[in-house]
Formats: structure tokens, C-alpha cells, sequence
């Protein structure tokens, strides 16, 4: 996944994947949808995170999925 997007360091959530320049994981982001929140739930709750940021997580997510099909 693009890094502009997510990182992880060791030093930041113990190396959990976070929203890059954040302390957010995008594990939350997934989190939130799985509970039946909605986007503006979770937008509204890390106003840190941009409606783009959580929107080019969830894009990049898919196109992963769909890799990951195509090679199975």
C-alpha cells in the first residue's frame, strides 16, 4: 500500500499500520464499517483523518482485493 497513505514504525502503536502522520490505525477504519458506523462516524471521531485519506485507504484496500483474486 502506498506509503503516503500508511505507515508503520515500531516506535508509534507498536508497529501497528497507522494512518501516515497519525497515530490512528487503519485497523479502526475497518473496525467502524464492521460495527455498521459509517464513514462520517469515523471521519466525525479522528477528525485527523481527512475524507480523502479514509477514502484513498479504502480504494487501495480494494484494488488489493482484487490483485489478490486475480492471482488465486
Amino acid at each position: 500500500m502506498d506509503t503516503s497513505l500508511v505507515s508503520r514504525d515500531p516506535e508509534i502503536m507498536s508497529g501497528a499500520l497507522c494512518f501516515t502522520g497519525t497515530r490512528v490505525l487503519v485497523k479502526n477504519l475497518f473496525d467502524y464499517f464492521e460495527g455498521a458506523s459509517s464513514l462520517e462516524d469515523f471521519l466525525e471521531d479522528f477528525p485527523s483523518i481527512s475524507r480523502d485519506q479514509a477514502i484513498a485507504v479504502l480504494e487501495a484496500a480494494r484494488e488489493r482485493l482484487v490483485v489478490d483474486a486475480a492471482a488465486a
